[in-house]
């Protein structure tokens, strides 16, 4: 069917939402897409393995933890322009300014909740592991992290939906992902793009959060069970109070 018989086309017209961008542009949207992913993942797994040794630092020296807690809490407060700006001499105009800074940005939110996650672990079942005979690298990863993973994986969650938002910002340096998009978008007030890589990067954090939820299910099935138990347990106080 002709342009002038079905009507002018929605990209003529600029249209918020429009099919015929989505078929025009599909690759250049599952581009910006792989590129927002791959950011947000290195970003979140770097920042990981950096918030880990920090968390235990500030855990077994007191004297380490309001440095390395005020650190991070500074670095969070840098305007994410800012930082990009401060890191391009350092790293030039590449994907590693983008993932660095995101990577300073997370650390905030990883250390405080792996260092609350091993800090809530009882003093008593740390006791009882040592009496039977579990070693301090054992007694972390067999016993205090896995106690630990709700709040871990809590912190996790929130890092990753910040980092997906954050990555937006990093089209300053031609490396937002779907914030490239967007940029473009909004200066040649192209709707059909702006609207369709934001509900892109909404739907990527929706995602990224539901699948890390999913994995805390996995990791962590005796929480179910605890829940499991404690549910007639109410029911039973409930009932016995109406009773009385």
């Amino acid at each position: 069917m002709s342009g002038s018989a079905a009507g002018p086309s929605c990209l003529v017209t600029n249209d918020w939402i429009c099919g015929e961008y989505l078929r025009t542009r599909s690759q250049e949207l599952v581009d910006a897409t792989v590129q927002h992913i791959g950011i947000t993942a290195v970003s979140v797994a770097i920042g990981l393995l950096i918030a880990f040794p920090l968390a235990l630092l500030a855990r077994h020296r007191r004297g380490a933890a309001g440095p390395v807690l005020g650190l991070t809490t500074v670095l969070y407060t840098v305007p994410s322009l800012a930082m990009f700006a401060l890191l391009t001499p350092v790293f030039g105009v590449s994907a590693a300014v983008v993932v660095t800074g995101l990577v300073l940005y997370s650390l905030t939110i990883l250390v405080r909740n792996i260092l609350a996650g091993l800090q809530a672990v009882p003093a008593e079942v740390r006791e009882a592991a040592r009496g039977m005979g579990y070693g301090p690298a054992r007694l972390l990863f067999e016993v205090e992290l896995p106690l630990a993973l709700p709040a871990v994986v809590a912190g996790l969650r929130i890092a990753t939906v910040s980092t997906v938002a954050m990555t937006t910002v990093g089209s300053v340096v031609g490396y937002g992902g779907l914030g490239n998009l967007i940029a473009s978008g909004m200066e040649g007030f192209f709707k059909a793009e702006v609207l369709t890589a934001s509900v892109l990067c909404v739907l990527l954090a929706l995602a990224a959060d539901v699948l890390l939820m999913g994995l805390q299910r996995l990791l962590t099935p005796w929480t179910r069970a605890q829940a499991r138990a404690k549910s007639p347990a109410r029911r039973g106080a409930r009932t016995a109070k109406a009773v009385g």
